[in-house]
């Protein structure tokens, strides 16, 4: 395996892989960005096992120059009732790398909670397993601080469901209700907690 090699999680409903464009792209984007490389590949042409059902399944892929490991599991939902705020001065993750630790200590940070929200130089961004979206009465938001650029969130963002905005600490007392978003997470299939359960 490549000293750093990056993720792609993807899900699979009904034997079909979701949200392939935005997959394609990022999965492109960070091969040219990291490695110089500019041949495109199409991640459809990744063969589907007999072992994958109908029912909604996480497809992992690890690569570098190549794809280097390709694991299938069913997606089990996770449960999401309180989110603790977590701090952190600088922090890059630009690209989906296998390496968490960053992340993992900061969600060890949790306590009793269920999840983090990470609070960077005093700005929103994500939380560990995903981006975030917050309403007002205006609508959906999500951080123009984010640290990855989700594929869901891009999608979200290209149907119009959420729009970018700047989200300080400070202005979370200005929503109402916080969502948690990535592959396997859609806008349908997310828990919606109220802002109260952020601590």
């Amino acid at each position: 395996m490549s000293a750093n090699p990056c993720i792609e999680t993807i899900s699979v409903v009904n034997r079909k892989i979701q949200n392939l464009d935005y997959h394609n792209a990022r999965f492109n984007k960070t091969r040219k960005a990291l490695w110089g490389l500019e041949d495109r590949w199409d991640l459809s042409n990744i063969e589907i096992p007999d072992s994958v059902t109908d029912l909604k399944h996480k497809l992992r892929i690890t690569y570098a120059h190549e794809i280097e490991t390709v694991q299938w599991s069913i997606h089990e939902p996770r449960e999401i009732r309180s989110i603790k705020k977590v701090y952190i001065p600088d922090i890059d993750y630009t690209f989906k790398y296998c390496d968490r630790s960053l992340l993992a200590n900061l969600f060890e940070q949790r306590g009793d909670a269920d999840e983090i929200l990470i609070i960077h130089n005093g700005m929103v961004s994500d939380s560990f397993f995903g981006n975030v979206a917050l309403a007002n009465n205006s609508g959906w938001y999500t951080p123009t601080s984010y640290l990855l650029a989700g594929t869901q969130r891009a999608y979200l963002l290209d149907q119009g469901i959420i729009k970018e905005q700047s989200i300080s600490e400070k202005d979370l007392k200005d929503y109402t209700h916080l969502r948690i978003i990535n592959a396997l997470m859609d806008w349908n299939n997310t828990p919606t907690l109220e802002i109260g359960m952020v601590v």
